[in-house]
């Protein structure tokens, strides 16, 4: 009888024990209730936390599924060697721009608009290129390399706006060249590219983000109409592309002596709606990962920080920059950094 009633007693404390969870998990569900990406309700959630960064509405006019779909890169890809460089004896400034640095190249003030489409692995990389082409000649190149070419041209590099591999960018550009273009409607270089941007604000000019469209356009191997050189002379190549070790003085050395790198990182709804200070994880699931191009570093409040370009237009973020949190690999961003250099 002993055995039946410890038996009967064990059963009642384990079903108190699953209503007191059940409890608690709705008492938490109400306390922490599910924020619809871009509302109001998120943005006076994340305010209201008082972390390192404030938000603000960036997508006003935007349907959400487009704004889902600018996140379209691919962790892992092809595995490129990883450069290591010997970081001990190398005195960082606290901060550092490049554009300060090496001021005579214009593409390190430039703001991009990938449009609806996933191309943001693309355009981390091209972005990066076009800099470190100027930097490394000493200013004697500065050209804009397209995204387009990329975008369409290299099949190894993933499903283009639906996604690609940010090191299959490079390896494509040491193996098959780049050539010049671009932005939208610009007719600057071989290639400008062809996806218009869509107006996130509220009265603009430009169409709908409607999430609709975003094909991939067809490769082309021409220029456009009344360029020179050709398309096979207007190429650019690398003379390597490699992995940055993952740790904050590899990268900053790799920043600091030779340019921007691209960097990829998991991206949660938060981030949508960034507007100033330093990025970090408030609110949110993870939607997807993103590529973007890094320039430099610095501190702000105490809180240190990667200055980052994104590729959303200047009507995004802090005209079109953000800062995100350094040093703890904050949502991966420092495990997945590659860059390489150009064939001058």
């Amino acid at each position: 009888m002993d055995d039946v009633l410890q038996s009967q007693v064990l059963k009642h404390r384990m079903w108190r024990l699953c209503i007191v969870c059940l409890l608690s998990a709705v008492s938490h569900s109400r306390a922490a209730p599910r924020l619809a990406p871009l509302s109001h309700e998120m943005i006076n959630h994340i305010n209201k936390a008082n972390t390192t960064w404030k938000a603000g509405h960036n997508f006003p006019n935007a349907d959400y599924s487009y704004v889902k779909k600018l996140c379209g890169t691919f962790m892992g890809g092809p595995e490129l060697p990883v450069l290591e460089q010997y970081t001990g004896d190398i005195k960082f400034p606290q901060s550092f721009d490049p554009r300060e640095k090496w001021p005579n190249c214009p593409t390190l003030k430039e703001i991009r608009d990938q449009g609806s489409c996933g191309s943001c692995w693309a355009f981390g990389a091209v972005e990066a290129i076009s800099d470190r082409i100027c930097i490394q000649s000493q200013g004697k190149m500065s050209v804009e390399i397209s995204a387009e070419d990329l975008l369409t041209c290299c099949h190894t590099c993933g499903f283009g706006c639906n996604g690609g591999y940010p090191s299959s960018a490079w390896d494509f550009w040491r193996n098959e060249g780049l050539v010049t273009g671009g932005l939208y409607n610009s007719h600057i270089g071989c290639q400008p590219y062809t996806i218009p941007p869509c107006e996130h604000g509220v009265n603009g000019t430009r169409p709908p983000c409607t999430g609709e469209g975003g094909d991939t356009p067809r490769c082309l191997f021409q220029c456009e109409d009344g360029y020179t050189p050709s398309y096979s002379q207007d190429k650019h190549f690398g003379m390597s592309a490699y992995n940055v070790p993952s740790t904050e003085f590899d990268i900053m050395a790799e920043l600091y002596n030779k340019g921007p790198v691209e960097a990829a990182f998991h991206v949660y709804e938060d981030f949508f709606s960034y507007k100033s200070g330093v990025y970090q994880h408030v609110s949110g699931v993870m939607v997807g990962a993103h590529a973007v191009k890094i320039l430099g570093w610095g501190t702000e409040n105490g809180t240190p920080y990667w200055l980052a370009a994104n590729s959303w237009n200047t009507d995004w973020g802090d005209n079109g920059y953000f800062k995100f949190l350094r040093g703890q690999n904050h949502c991966g961003i420092e495990s997945w950094v590659v860059a390489g250099n150009p064939r001058i």
